[in-house]
């Protein structure tokens, strides 16, 4: 068994509710399943990266909602939680990146709206469940879900988690239990619902990995091969070897193949560079 697997299992993915399965199948949601959590990176140079476990945005979505449905009971929330990530496009931050949008990182949250509502399956899904769509795209209503930085919610705490599993590996089967085990909802100073640790040591334990997050994600190595991959893809688009529109309906390992096989010296020299990445390993 994985981490992430006991992960899940930590969360109860073998009970979780039945309206929860049913939202899993929906198209807007099963395309995460071909999207890397860390942003790409799974292919890159192994000098550069070097993870314990693969993570799909899938799994960071599900786990997010099943956090969120422990916490509250809240249907809703928890569907919103589900599908918070929908519109992300293959590579993730990377494209943030790419449109130069490096500190709030939103700027792919936008085409959400048109991609849940052209999902007919999940639209008529809803409806059958009497759930209004607007509650489902407004995700960032549920403050279980989404806060903004230094306050905790699922999806913060999640990639904590995920992040020290596969990144980091600071995360183990302990560390997991003690996490999950010792959260719990708060009313914050702002009138929000925020997530609060009852355990002071799964408090400190989060502050320490989040650091190192941070550091890591702050490296020159890091923010080079990102960097380097928005280059990319940037070019790719602008020479029409892919479509902007492709990044939010095809797999990630079937773009990377078009971007590693062009005729494209530009192209290839920069790939070959993010594959092998000798010259920017800086730990």
């Amino acid at each position: 068994m994985t981490l992430l697997d006991y992960y899940k299992m930590k969360l109860g993915i073998e009970s979780m509710p039945e309206f929860l399965k049913e939202y899993l199948s929906m198209p807007s949601i099963t395309r995460l399943k071909d999207i890397t959590y860390l942003c790409g990176m799974d292919y890159a140079s192994k000098y550069v990266y070097d993870f314990k476990e693969p993570i799909s945005r899938y799994d960071h979505s599900l786990t997010v909602a099943l956090m969120t449905w422990n916490l509250t009971h809240d249907i809703k929330a928890t569907i919103a939680a589900l599908y918070h990530d929908a519109a992300t496009p293959c590579f993730s931050h990377v494209i943030d990146y790419m449109n130069r949008d490096y500190l709030v990182q939103e700027s792919t949250e936008k085409p959400l709206e048109d991609m849940l509502k052209k999902d007919s399956i999940l639209s008529n899904k809803l409806k059958d469940d009497n759930i209004d769509i607007e509650d489902i795209i407004n995700f960032k209503k549920y403050s279980i879900v989404d806060l903004e930085r230094p306050k905790l919610c699922a999806d913060r705490l999640d990639g904590i988690i995920l992040t020290g599993i596969s990144w980091t590996k600071q995360v183990d089967e302990c560390m997991i239990n003690k996490f999950i085990d010792g959260i719990s909802l708060y009313m914050n100073e702002y009138d929000e619902y925020e997530i609060g640790f009852n355990n002071e040591d799964a408090a400190i334990e989060a502050l320490i990995i989040n650091n190192s997050i941070d550091r890591l994600c702050h490296t020159r190595s890091d923010n080079y091969m990102m960097e380097l991959l928005a280059n990319i893809v940037n070019l790719a688009i602008k020479r029409e070897y892919i479509s902007y529109e492709q990044l939010y309906s095809s797999k990630e390992i079937d773009l990377l193949n078009i971007l590693n096989n062009t005729n494209d010296i530009d192209i290839n020299n920069r790939s070959e560079e993010r594959r092998v990445g000798k010259e920017c390993r800086s730990r």
